[in-house]
Order: structure tokens, then sequence, then C-alpha cells
């Protein structure tokens, strides 16, 4: 049985901030929406656990951002060579560029973003009461919500979070409106979730599921539960927890999992059946010259294209030799980018210190600071190698395609 009350109280932090009280299964659910660059918000947090009522308390939060608003050295703690090797990357750089667009933001307001939610895991832990960390990790919000798109719409993020990553004016007094009112990650890409439903699906409606239902699941043996979420998620997170029937941990589950469109690799396979038929075609039709011909122009072409965005990513020459090696190999081997070869070498080779990850932050607001700074040389040269990679493939693809009708 759910319900869902509005009854007036005498606290103060319900008059002041958007709420919603759900019951049921005996659990009252206490929803207090926050701004995420509020002091007003980061008062009530405090009032609402300072009143001594809850005995357990929820937050808008997954682990990785929570080590990061609690602990300044968290990023000195990761092992770059491992997140390389196991294709986390494009979570890294989401991160990243949440982490960019939270420092700008605190530099013009004078406030920390999230704020409020630290305050709430502070004051929690400090009267002994069980935290929960109900969001969904910011990495796996944008690898579901980038499945959904198409390949270019996944260009179109790409880049913008790399144009994040190296923003450095400051936050329109628009987009600082829509923070207080709703949520971060929408904020930091409500240019596309404006104009995709997909987008915005995966990173504000479904986020409003999984909450829900980690809710659901993590209350334990509490019956009064103080959930800090941004403004933005109070009515839907208030409307799934009082209507969703389904098991919980079925529901997270399967909002954890990345949905592929296709499981048959077929724009790799279409390349890959047109370079061989290129090369048969010219070593049965105009002998060992002109099949040797198109197989060096394929090899020069993508090497070549590689190893240029490599060096303009300031790459170690060893790094920029791996990933022109790499690069013309690829349609045959689409798991592994040549970006991540060029990457791993460049981070055994010029490996971040432990001043390169505490620097991290500030040095991603400048383009000298990317170069200087070893983390994040590391990313310029996984992404540049790869978009380097992508446009040796498409014109050597061209100049073999052109030979066929030529």
């Amino acid at each position: 049985m759910t319900a869902e009350t509005t009854a007036t109280t005498p606290e103060h932090f319900l008059a002041t901030q958007p709420h919603a009280i759900v019951e049921r299964d005996g659990v009252r659910y206490t929803l207090l929406g926050t701004a995420h660059v509020s002091r007003a918000s980061i008062d009530a947090v405090k009032e609402a656990i300072g009143t001594g009522r809850f005995d357990a308390v929820a937050v808008e939060l997954d682990p990785p951002r929570l080590q990061a608003l609690t602990d300044p050295e968290a990023l000195a703690k990761l092992d770059l060579i491992q997140v390389i090797r196991t294709g986390r990357v494009a979570m890294f750089a989401a991160n990243l560029a949440l982490s960019a667009y939270q420092r700008r933001l605190a530099e013009q307001l004078g406030i920390e973003p999230g704020a409020e939610l630290k305050q709430a895991v502070l004051d929690a832990r400090e009267r002994n009461l069980p935290v929960h960390l109900i969001d969904r990790e910011v990495g796996l919000t944008f690898k579901r919500a980038a499945a959904r798109l198409g390949f270019w719409g996944r260009m179109k993020l790409g880049s913008g979070l790399v144009a994040g990553l190296f923003a450095s004016d400051e936050v329109g007094a628009d987009d600082i409106e829509k923070l207080k009112q709703g949520d971060m990650l929408e904020s930091s890409f409500s240019e596309f979730a404006s104009s995709s439903p997909e987008l915005y699906e995966g990173v504000i409606a479904e986020r409003d599921r999984y909450m829900a239902a980690r809710l659901r699941e993590t209350h334990g043996d509490a019956r009064e539960v103080l959930a800090v979420v941004g403004a933005g998620h109070l009515q839907g997170l208030a409307r799934h927890l009082r209507e969703e029937t389904r098991d919980p941990v079925a529901i997270r589950e399967e909002l954890e999992i990345v949905h592929q469109k296709s499981k048959v690799p077929w724009f790799t396979l279409v390349l890959s059946a047109i370079l061989l038929a290129g090369l048969g075609w010219g070593f049965s039709h105009g002998g060992l010259k002109l099949g040797t011909d198109v197989l060096l122009q394929w090899i020069a072409i993508t090497a070549g294209l590689t190893a240029l965005g490599c060096a303009i990513a300031g790459g170690h020459p060893l790094s920029v030799l791996a990933g022109a090696a790499a690069a013309p190999f690829k349609p045959f081997r689409p798991a592994m980018p040549s970006g991540a070869f060029s990457a791993l070498v460049e981070a055994r080779l010029r490996k971040p210190t432990y001043a390169d990850f505490l620097a991290l932050r500030e040095d991603a607001q400048t383009l000298r600071g990317w170069y200087r700074n070893r983390v994040s040389r590391v990313l310029l040269n996984f992404m540049l190698t790869c978009f380097g990679t992508i446009a040796g493939e498409w014109i050597g693809l061209a100049r073999i395609v052109g030979k066929f009708v030529s």
C-alpha cells in the first residue's frame, strides 16, 4: 500500500523547500527537493537531519561522486592504465566534464555544487545514521544515454563533452536558474537534452525510476527516511515511489544494462568487406603492383592521420608509433580502438604523478593546462588518436571505392 501526504508540519525546512512525503510498505519517505547551488538548501538539509526524526538518509549521489565531494584527493587514487584497459575512458571523460562544470560554477557563485548532498552525508554520519547512495553512476548514465543515439548523435554528444572540458566562460544565468530548479546532469547536458528525447530519457527520466527503486531496495529497517534530491527529480521520483509495483532489484538491474542497438557490427563488417574486396580487386585486375598500391594507400592514410592526431595531442613518439601501427587493422579489431594502444603507451612512458591528479581540475580549465597535465594529456591522446583513425578510415574507404569506379 502507498499513500502520499501533503499535510502541513511545523518544521521550517518543509515550509521553505519543495518536498513530497510518500508512505509505502510501512516506510515514510520524506523527499526533500533541493537546489544544487543554494545555501538555503544546505540550511534546510542541516535542519531536517537535526530534527532527529529520521533513522536513515538517502542522497542523490553515486559512490564516485560522493568520493569526489568528500575526498579532495580522490582522483589521485585512480589507476589510469586500468581505466584504459577496461574501456572506461568515456566514463572518465564524462566525470571529468562534470567536474569541470562544477568547478566553473563554484568559482562563479562562491558555493560548491552539490554542497547540500555532501552536508546530508556528513550530518548523517555524525549522527550514526545509515546513508544510502541512490543515484546511478554518471558514467553508466552517460553510456546508456549515448547507446540510444545514432552515430551522429554520439559524435555530437562526444564533441560537446570535449567542448565542456575546455570551456572557461561563465555559466549563463538561464542555466543557473535551470540548475536551481532541476538537476546537475541535466544542466551539464542541457544543450543536448533539450533537443534529444533519447538523451533526456537516459539522463533524467530513467534516474527517477532508478532512485525510486533504490529507495525501496535499501531502506532496511528504517521507518522514517529522508531523501535529499534535486528539485527536478521530485515529481517523477514521488510518482514512481508511489505507483511502481515491480521488484526494485529487477528494476535497478534493468536500468544498469547498456543496450546496444545491434549486436552485429554492420559498419565494421561493411568496411572490412569493402577493404578486402578492394585489395582482392587490385591484385586480380592490376596484378601485384595495383594490389600493393591499394594496400599501401590504406596503410598510409589510416596510419598517417592517426599519427597526426596523436602528434597534435602532444603524444610521445612511441605513442604516435603505437597508434599508427594499430590503425590499419582497426576494421578487424573493433573492440580495441587505436587510441587505446596509443594512450596505454603514453600512460606508461609519461606516467602521471600524484601532483598531476591533484592539479587535474585546475589544469582542465585551459588548453595549456591540458597539455601540461599528464592525466589530461593521456585523455587528449586517446580522443585525438581515435578521431585521426576515423578520418583515415573514411578517406581510405573513399579512395578504394574511387578506384572501383574509375
